[in-house]
């Protein structure tokens, strides 16, 4: 099962603050951790929403909307994808990792990736074979 853990923006990550060396270290370690136990399959840090956009889809338009987003608590600051067991191993792992927002209150959201097999007949077999070709397309870039 894969895994998309969300770490919710703050204030500081919003306003640029970089984490101190004491947090990267931590994360990195923690990280690290990840990686050997195998479950990691990617990881990062966004910019704040003043460097993003958004599109805005109504029928055949497209609007676009700059940067910066009013509700903090709805932005993205990090994320992990993981493959793990189940939703508590997942759990359980999210609560060894150090606090991404040291200083103030913090929140990490799971969430489960879909999988071939829950589209169901709709996931035709070439369905899957273009999903397998433009994953092993991405893998080489």
């Amino acid at each position: 099962m894969r895994f998309m853990i969300i770490v919710k923006a703050s204030p500081d990550s919003e306003a640029g603050v970089m984490p101190s060396e004491e947090l990267m270290t931590a994360m990195g370690n923690y990280n690290e951790e990840l990686a050997k136990a195998g479950i990691l399959i990617d990881c990062d840090g966004l910019q704040p929403s003043s460097k993003g956009a958004r599109v805005r889809f109504s029928g055949d338009k497209r609007t676009v909307i700059d940067g910066p987003f009013a509700e903090t608590k709805e932005l993205i600051a990090g994320y992990w994808l993981w493959e793990v067991k189940s939703k508590e191993e997942a759990i359980e792992w999210v609560k060894r990792c150090p606090n991404p927002m040291p200083g103030t209150e913090a929140e990490i959201e799971i969430r489960q990736v879909y999988a071939a097999e829950d589209f169901g007949a709709e996931f035709t077999p070439q369905l899957r074979e273009q999903e397998e070709r433009v994953r092993a397309q991405a893998k080489k870039s």
